[in-house]
């Protein structure tokens, strides 16, 4: 502990645990950016909960999410490090401080105009990719991950559907495209095994750039998925169906991602009598 700082732990812990997960890249980027920061260059021994207690309320600033997400990490890489690599520490001195809760979910969907501001401003986009995964992620309530990991070999288009075989949740799931979805997919070049042959930084690039040039703020990509997941119920799809697109285990979770316009419900049957 007195030579190993906290920045050695977190690039070990980059290389043999990260590597290993789903979310490899996102995390290896947060560990990139911990490194740089000053709390890497403090020893072990002197890695004290006040420290990184300041070192939270610093971090806070740049968001809550932030906050809590750099603070689980460093905790985990602290607990391998005390089981698994022979480091000894008395304790872990980030269950000794309070870890920022609450955040709020997210409720953003596209707002009015919205869709053909991305839509003109993706004419300009130098990725011709950008646009048609912003379109399938609309139709498909897919992630990022999965549009670009999706194989030709794995789409039919006769049968309309799609087959993710590396989802978040680790189970293959069958995806049905909407005719929008198919017609996107049709249109793309087929030279490649990769559907949409671009890259995860040239599509979360391009996607800063568009909104940018829409002139829309706080919009995130994923931001389509709940929007797509809300559109799929407010056409009235069953929870069941709903999660069979989505591939949500739990229905709990899939409800965060459903926000329904009271304006559309009102459109309904049931309101009209």
């Amino acid at each position: 502990p007195k030579t190993v700082t906290l920045g050695d732990v977190m690039e070990r812990y980059s290389r043999e645990i990260t590597t290993h997960k789903k979310g490899c890249q996102p995390e290896q980027r947060r560990l990139f950016r911990l490194s740089k920061d000053a709390i890497a260059k403090i020893p072990l021994s002197k890695l004290t909960s006040t420290k990184l207690a300041t070192f939270r309320d610093r971090r806070i600033q740049d968001g809550v999410r932030a906050a809590q997400y750099d603070l689980i990490l460093i905790r985990h890489a602290l607990k391998i490090a005390r089981l698994e690599w022979g480091i000894s520490l008395p304790s872990n001195p980030v269950d000794n401080i309070r870890v920022p809760n609450g955040i709020r979910r997210r409720e953003r969907r596209l707002e009015d105009g919205e869709y053909q501001r991305l839509k003109d401003a993706a004419q300009s986009c130098r990725n011709h990719y950008i646009w048609p995964v912003v379109e399938f992620a609309l139709e498909t309530a897919m992630r990022r991950s999965e549009i670009l990991s999706l194989q030709w070999q794995h789409t039919d288009l006769n049968a309309g559907l799609a087959i993710l075989l590396d989802t978040k949740n680790g189970s293959k799931r069958k995806v049905p495209l909407t005719h929008r979805a198919l017609h996107v997919i049709s249109q793309l070049p087929n030279y490649s095994s990769i559907v949409f042959d671009t890259t995860d930084y040239s599509i979360r690039h391009g996607w800063d750039r568009l909104v940018k040039r829409a002139g829309i703020k706080n919009l995130r990509f994923h931001d389509l998925r709940h929007e797509a997941v809300s559109r799929l119920f407010e056409a009235g799809l069953s929870v069941p169906e709903v999660a069979l697109v989505s591939g949500h285990k739990d229905f709990r979770m899939l409800a965060r991602y459903t926000h329904m316009k009271a304006e559309t419900l009102r459109l309904k049957d049931h309101f009209k009598r």
